[in-house]
């Protein structure tokens, strides 16, 4: 076996691709600007994606089991809102971390149970996930709007700083925490059960079941558990924009389906790993900041998110063609 082989075998036959178009980036725009590769944009790049990066990780392991939640974004804010509520019974800014640490519980319960609703539905009535996603992003929207009247809560205690602009040892607080879902996720996808049974799934449902698997068992958990690091991502928009809003992160949805696809999931399910994802999350962050930084337009980097998507997928389609050809050749 090659040496390009063990890498695909251990990481993903995306991981190369990705690190190269990384590498290409950087290059880039390390040439554009001399402003992109210094210190303070770096550790504002490691600030800004791991709320993006908790929210992709929500959206990866329902797309894996061939499913979508279209609701991670509100499941983030009502979590949010709760850790809120709680925060302001105890006196707002001056709350304990007794307090903290009450509503953070009371926000994973929250965006558990929302997501544990919604497998529910998917597991025990068949309904399709999209619709099921749907629906529930439509109820926690309203709910939210009604709880807060449209309006921002804000005034945190001012130790919630440290979890939202805080550093260890240089690196940022929130880029610790998405790492480490990543490597969790890395690990219950690789090496559990669970993550087994979420391939089949996502592979052939009807399969799985004859193999005796709960099937509907494990979409329960699967929504539950995507919707729990969803509550994760609403506590730390919390601690970082010092408020709560339900609108919060709207525009972040269609990105972590970009991201996912990007890093190589498959849209039909039953194929990915988390490593290219977490590239490809981070290719998108440096665009973004890329092109922040030469001055373009805000909303250039969403259309050149999508090119980069379009090139990736048509660089793919030579790349199988290319080793479909090898095989016949051999």
């Amino acid at each position: 076996m090659s040496l390009r082989d063990k890498l695909n075998a251990a990481f993903g036959a995306e991981t190369l691709p990705l690190l190269v178009f990384l590498g290409l980036v950087f290059l880039a725009f390390s040439f554009a600007t001399p402003l992109f590769l210094t210190g303070a944009n770096l550790r504002s790049m490691a600030f800004q994606m791991p709320v993006l990066g908790l929210l992709t990780l929500a959206m990866l392991v329902p797309i894996l089991s061939g499913g979508l939640n279209l609701a991670i974004i509100f499941q983030a804010n009502i979590s949010g809102l709760a850790l809120a509520w709680v925060l302001i019974q105890f006196g707002g800014a001056e709350a304990g971390p007794g307090a903290f640490v009450l509503g953070a519980a009371l926000a994973l319960l929250a965006g558990a149970a929302s997501g544990a609703v919604m497998g529910v539905v998917v597991a025990y009535v068949g309904a399709h996930p999209i619709l099921v996603s749907l629906a529930m992003m439509i109820f926690l929207r309203g709910l939210g709007e009604f709880l807060t009247r449209g309006g921002d809560i804000s005034g945190f205690p001012e130790y919630m700083n440290v979890l939202g602009h805080g550093s260890v040892m240089g690196v940022p607080v929130p880029m610790i925490v998405f790492l480490v879902a990543a490597l969790m996720w890395h690990i219950m996808l690789r090496r559990s059960r669970h993550g087994f049974s979420v391939y089949m799934i996502g592979s052939n449902i009807q399969a799985s079941e004859y193999s005796g698997l709960h099937t509907r068992r494990t979409l329960v958990l699967i929504y539950a558990i995507s919707g729990m690091i969803c509550a994760v991502a609403g506590i730390l928009m919390a601690a970082r924009f010092n408020s709560v809003r339900v609108g919060h992160g709207e525009a972040l949805l269609l990105v972590t389906v970009l991201a996912c696809f990007l890093g190589g999931i498959d849209p039909f399910g039953g194929f990915g790993r988390v490593l290219p994802v977490v590239l490809a999350l981070i290719i998108l962050q440096a665009l973004s900041s890329g092109l922040n930084l030469i001055g373009a337009n805000q909303h250039l980097s969403t259309a050149v998110w999508g090119l980069f998507l379009i090139g990736v997928m048509a660089l793919r389609w030579v790349g199988e063609r290319w080793r479909n050809k090898r095989r016949r050749g051999t």
